[in-house]
C-alpha cells in the first residue's frame, strides 16, 4: 500500500482517537491508574488505542501494532518486522489529568527501524500535523493548511535560542548544560510530541528532554521533526533507533531545529551526572 493511503488511515485513526479523547477530557468523566512504573495512565488512554488498534488493524491487517498501552512482545518475536506501526495513544497524560490540554495522539509508521510516517493529532489545538519521508511536513488547522519548516537563523553563532521546556521541568536544569554565553528564550509547552511540533513549524529551535521515555513517544516526532528540516538525537547526537533492543526506553535525547546551528557544541549534557 502506497505511504500516502498510510498516511491517510493513520490521520483518520488519530483524528478519531482525539476525538473521543477529547470528549472524555471536556467532561472531566475518566478513571485515572497507575502503571508498574508509577507513571499515570487514564481510561481515556485505553479507549483512544482500542480506537486506533482497532482501525488499523482493519485497514491494514498485514501491519503489526506497537503501542505504548498494549502487551509488548519480546525482540525475538519483533526483530523482524520490516514495517509495523507505533502508537502513543495520549502523549501527555499528565498534561490531560492536569488539564493543561497539552496534549497529543502519536501515530507513525516504522519501515526498516526508521520512522516514515508520522501523525501528530493535537486534540485542543485542533491541529494535525503529519509528514512522510521525503515529502516534507505539513500542519492543517481549522484555518489552513501548510507546509512547515523549522525557524532559519541569521546568525547561527549568536541569534538567540528558542528553548521549548515543559512546564514541569526546572528551566535551571537544561540552561545549565547548554553553552553560558548564549542568549535563551523558553518557550512554555506541555508533551514531547508538542514540543517537536513547534519546533518542526519555527515556534521554538530546540528541546532537551531528562527522562524515561519510549520509542512511542519519539516515532512520530521525529518523521515530522526531520521532515520540517530538523533533527531528534540522543544527548550524545547519536542516531535515535527503532525495534532493535530489547528495552523499548529512549536514551536521553534533543530536538534540534535550523541545522546550520552547532547544536552539539552549545550541549554540554555532562555539566553533572544526574538530570
Amino acid at each position: 500500500m502506497p505511504y500516502q493511503n498510510l498516511l491517510a488511515i493513520a490521520q483518520d485513526a488519530a483524528k478519531q482517537a482525539g476525538a473521543a479523547v477529547l470528549d472524555i477530557y471536556d467532561s472531566g468523566d475518566f478513571t485515572e491508574y497507575s502503571k508498574d512504573d508509577d507513571s499515570p495512565v487514564t481510561s481515556a488512554d485505553y479507549k483512544a488505542n482500542e480506537i486506533i488498534t482497532q482501525l488499523l488493524e482493519e485497514q491494514t491487517p498485514d501491519i503489526p501494532i506497537m503501542s505504548e498501552e498494549s502487551e509488548h512482545l519480546c525482540l525475538t518475536d519483533r526483530k523482524n518486522w520490516s514495517r509495523y506501526w507505533l502508537i502513543d495513544p495520549i502523549d501527555g497524560t499528565q498534561e490531560f489529568i492536569a488539564r493543561s490540554g497539552d496534549f497529543a495522539v502519536n501515530i507513525a509508521l516504522i519501515e526498516n527501524n526508521q520512522p516514515v510516517i508520522g501523525v501528530i493529532y493535537w486534540p485542543a489545538g485542533e491541529s494535525l500535523y503529519y509528514a512522510t519521508k521525503g515529502a516534507g511536513a505539513y500542519k492543517s488547522c481549522a484555518i489552513e493548511e501548510k507546509q512547515i519548516h523549522v525557524k532559519a537563523f541569521n546568525d547561527p553563532d549568536n541569534d538567540p535560542v528558542v528553548i521549548a521546556i515543559s512546564r514541569r521541568q526546572k528551566r535551571e536544569n537544561v540552561l545549565k548544560r547548554l553553552d553560558q554565553d548564549r542568549t535563551y528564550q523558553t518557550l512554555p509547552a506541555g508533551s514531547c510530541s508538542l514540543k517537536a511540533c513547534f519546533i518542526a513549524e519555527g515556534k521554538a529551535d530546540f528541546f532537551m528532554r531528562l527522562g524515561v521515555t519510549g520509542e512511542w513517544d519519539t516515532g512520530a516526532s521525529q518523521c515530522i521533526v526531520s521532515e520540517a528540516g530538523g533533527l531528534i538525537r540522543s544527548v550524545d547526537f547519536e542516531p535515535m533507533s527503532y525495534n532493535e533492543r530489547e528495552s523499548l526506553e529512549n536514551p536521553n535525547f534533543v530536538i534540534t531545529g535550523d541545522q546550520t546551528v552547532d547544536w552539539e557544541g552549545l550541549v554540554n549534557y555532562y555539566v553533572d551526572d544526574q538530570p
